[in-house]
């Protein structure tokens, strides 16, 4: 039995397939609207060379960074495969190298699968497709962005668990001799890893609007009335506003970089070793910006439950 096609069928289809409008209604009128069989129809008639495999949540895979030569941009990729080992194989490892080449010579937001892939007649998403017709698994290019630094700045790199992780830190020196001294590398090298390892949202306090920390405040009163319930709280209702603002004290030491502890000087916060070295530099430090990638960041993975597979297999 036949289904009618609809839109919305047409708008998945396209989605697996990356196939043009017509070509998908057409697919799936010959399929009877059949999802599967229209993928089919689309790959035999040579459409295209591969399809998302539906259901395939693609949450491997690298991160990678490259920072120009003078130090100026960096810039950040994640693509993403289903399994540890297509992620270390030689011919994903290449694709990420150069789709992030290509990534590097463009502005953010720009339509990076469009742009032809280096050494190919194909473009980066035509390339995406054979790779994943090659390698029987989803690929995917989730993200990637640009950072630069300031006049009298760099960009810095730090990549963690060989491609699991990374970091690019924009920093503002007060001199250019200061760009190559020792003291300041270290810092920033210590800065980065410091974002890797605590995650912090923003810079400084002053980048989180008033709607968000108006939010948090909600979310403590909440929480106050919740204890206050439970019998757990025994502080006067004419006390919560101060101590909500001291919990909004706390948490900005959490979100911010610049209020964090320091991971590798204990007894330190970041804002207070940037100020040290200011000092020591004759001029103030800035942390201008970061970006931060980890693989597969907010993909819900599905985790197998191997005991109740074997239960079902054997069943009967």
């Amino acid at each position: 039995m036949s289904v009618k096609t609809t839109p919305a069928m047409v708008k998945e289809l396209r989605e697996r397939t990356q196939a043009g409008m017509s070509d998908c209604k057409n697919a799936l009128d010959e399929a009877g609207g059949d999802m599967d069989k229209a993928v089919e129809v689309i790959l035999k008639k040579g459409i295209v060379k591969a399809a998302a495999r539906a259901g395939k949540v693609a949450a491997e895979g690298e991160v990678r960074t490259q920072v120009a030569s003078d130090g100026k941009r960096g810039t950040i990729i994640e693509v993403n495969c289903q399994t540890d080992f297509v992620a270390r194989g030689e011919d994903f490892r290449t694709f990420v190298g150069n789709v992030l080449g290509v990534a590097a010579t463009l502005d953010a937001g720009a339509d990076l699968g469009s742009k032809p892939y280096p050494n190919s007649s194909s473009s980066i998403d035509a390339y995406r497709q054979e790779m994943v017709a090659k390698t029987g698994e989803n690929t995917v290019i989730r993200r990637w962005d640009v950072i630069k630094a300031q006049a009298n700045g760099l960009v810095h790199s730090y990549i963690h668990m060989g491609g699991k992780l990374g970091v690019l830190l924009s920093v503002s020196a007060p001199s250019s001799a200061a760009l190559t001294d020792k003291a300041f590398l270290e810092f920033i090298d210590n800065t980065a890893m410091q974002i890797a390892a605590m995650s912090p949202l923003v810079v400084g306090k002053e980048q989180i609007s008033d709607k968000e920390i108006a939010k948090q405040k909600e979310i403590y009163e909440a929480q106050m009335k919740e204890e206050k319930a439970a019998g757990t709280l025994k502080a006067p209702e004419a006390s919560w506003p101060k101590i909500v603002d001291g919990k909004v004290a706390k948490w900005f030491t959490e979100v911010t970089l610049l209020g964090q502890d320091s991971v590798t000087t204990p007894g330190s916060t970041i804002d207070k070793l940037r100020q040290e070295l200011s000092k020591t530099l004759g001029g103030d430090v800035k942390l201008d910006g970061f970006l931060r990638f980890g693989v597969g960041d907010g993909i819900d993975k599905k985790t197998d439950d191997l005991a109740a597979e074997v239960a079902k297999m054997t069943a009967g």
